[in-house]
């Protein structure tokens, strides 16, 4: 069973993956950095333009220091303000 800090987060995941509304820039950059670190995926970023991919890549440099159950909650955290503020 999972704790609930990963049901948590995976309620987080299906908010972002269900909005359909662009997010900021940033606030994306954020949430993938966050998401790829929660989950030990660290592929290569696949974008076919490259300052995409640099960007994608500062963002993952920014988070480096996170474990994976930190930045599982950065990500709430940056789902449930963006919500929170968005209404």
């Amino acid at each position: 069973m999972s704790n609930p800090l990963d049901i948590e987060f995976e309620e987080a995941v299906e908010r972002v993956n269900a909005h359909e509304a662009p997010f900021p820039a940033d606030t994306l950059l954020k949430l993938y950095a966050y998401y790829k670190k929660a989950t030990n995926n660290y592929g290569k970023p696949r974008s076919k333009k490259p300052i995409i991919n640099a960007f994608k890549t500062n963002a993952l440099f920014q988070a480096k220091g996170l474990s994976e159950d930190e930045a599982k909650q950065a990500y709430i955290d940056l789902v449930t303000n963006y919500f929170l503020y968005r209404k």
